[in-house]
């Protein structure tokens, strides 16, 4: 059997992270005070495990590059803002979103048809939302030349506007000096996804949602729009409320402040407009969000099971319940039923140095990246397989040569090596010692490269030599 040879990963062009030591942070220092250790919070929700508080989700990704950014490309710092309007009003100094008045209007429909699926009708709907969407007063910042304009907004107004949806909103002064009164940074997220008593209005725009009706499967999606108007925020840990859904333990703002730009008329006519047209100018205005979108950070079953039985700094909870390592070692194949198998490889890795993300935009298991993905491009793409002994068993992937040619292509044309791994467990082990992880104890692993042999190359290297 030939040496396989070892190839530096190829480092990424433009990086534009710090590396930070990874996780498990350290709790105690030779010569320093006592640090306790963190353990993170998630939950299992419709087989996923996601991790909503921000800082949560900083720290794991942050710390070993754990899960992705459901709403984001990776790291979790989806900020609802349109990055061309950002770029555009760069001069205002607020950490507000700023977004387009045609997503504002469709975050207004979307509200609107969740009230009327909670019952109410159309013209309380419609007033509900007309005194809840209101300009409202906020000081101009300065920092750009067309000053934003807001319209002062009845305080009878907004405050029968929340009383109609069952709770009371801070109000805005003039005296805050750069933004308003609850307004929170957009980066951080949210912590309290809402749950209504009706299903929530149908996606317009190519995602789903992720939060329903009560008792209602949470379906898979990339993005979770929920509404602020909802009174109810999923049943609390301290209520003895309906089960089902995400526990909300935030104590922010149930609202958010947006900067919606629109569209000003000048009374001024333009001299080369046909018939005195009016010249349209751009504004900020601050209104409510009626409709909000929250960033999580969702973790593969691979990762979420790592932190808690290897590192032990995860406890994921289930309707409020924290489930234990054999309630997720039992739980998690019926999601994924190749999760042991994985896990098993995830777990050797890891404890290698590599940073394992799923392979299956490539079609393979594990991709293995050195550091993080920020840092370096993936080296290898990992095939895992359960054998015993005498590499015999019932194989997850039956491979054909011409199947596993064309997986070699692949890999080689992204610049990846084509490993397959083998764990070798006992002929002796039973099905019950499958059921414990202590039975990777007794697992050996075996790693294979596979290249692609090509003979005009070797002609070439043997007449050189």
């Amino acid at each position: 059997m030939a040496e396989a040879v070892f190839h530096a990963p190829k480092r990424k062009r433009r990086v534009y992270e710090n590396y930070e030591s990874p996780l498990p942070i350290p709790f105690a220092q030779d010569h320093g005070p006592r640090k306790e250790f963190k353990v993170f919070r998630a939950e299992l929700m419709n087989n996923s495990v996601i991790v909503r508080n921000s800082e949560d989700m900083e720290q794991l990704y942050g710390k070993g590059y754990f899960g992705k950014g459901v709403l984001s490309r990776s790291r979790p710092n989806y900020t609802g803002s349109d990055p061309k309007l950002v770029a555009r009003w760069k001069g205002m100094k607020t950490n507000m979103p700023i977004i387009t008045s045609e997503k504002y209007r469709r975050h207004v429909e979307w509200a609107a048809e969740l009230l009327r699926r909670q019952g109410q009708d159309e013209d309380t709907a419609h007033g509900v939302l007309e005194g809840y969407t209101a300009p409202l007063a906020l000081p101009g910042t300065g920092g750009h030349e067309a000053v934003p304009l807001h319209s002062e907004v009845d305080s009878d107004v907004a405050s029968s506007a929340d009383r109609a949806v069952g709770r009371e909103e801070p109000s805005v002064t003039s005296g805050d000096s750069g933004k308003s009164e609850g307004t929170e940074d957009p980066s951080r997220g949210s912590d309290c996804p809402r749950q209504g008593s009706g299903d929530a209005p149908p996606p317009t725009d190519g995602s789903r949602d992720c939060a329903a009706g009560d008792g209602t499967p949470l379906p898979h999606g990339h993005c979770c729009r929920q509404d602020a108007l909802t009174p109810q925020c999923g049943p609390r840990p301290e209520d003895g409320g309906q089960q089902g859904g995400l526990t909300c333990a935030s104590e922010e703002p149930e609202h958010e402040y947006v900067l919606v730009e629109e569209e000003a008329c000048d009374g001024s006519p333009d001299e080369d407009a046909p018939n005195e047209e009016l010249v349209q100018k751009k504004r900020l205005v601050c209104r409510r969000n009626p409709y909000r979108i929250f960033e999580y950070l969702q973790l593969s079953l691979e990762e979420a099971f790592f932190l808690v039985y290897a590192l032990g700094c995860l406890s994921i909870y289930c309707e409020k319940e924290p489930l234990t390592i054999m309630d997720l070692w039992r739980a998690f194949p019926a999601a994924q039923p190749t999760f042991r198998t994985t896990y098993m490889a995830y777990h050797y890795f890891r404890s290698k140095g590599w940073v394992p993300k799923v392979g299956l935009k490539y079609g393979t298991d594990l991709l293995l990246y050195r550091k993080g993905p920020p840092f370096y491009h993936a080296s290898y793409s990992v095939i895992v397989e359960l054998v015993d002994d005498h590499f015999e068993g019932s194989l997850r992937r039956p491979f054909s040569w011409k199947s596993l040619a064309a997986l070699s292509r692949v890999s080689v044309n992204v610049s990846k090596e084509l490993m397959l791994c083998y764990l070798i467990k006992p002929s002796t082990m039973t099905d019950q010692e499958m059921e414990s992880p202590e039975c990777m104890k007794q697992i050996k692993v075996q790693e294979v490269l596979l290249s692609r042999w090509v003979s005009s190359r070797e002609r070439s290297d043997q007449d050189e030599l």
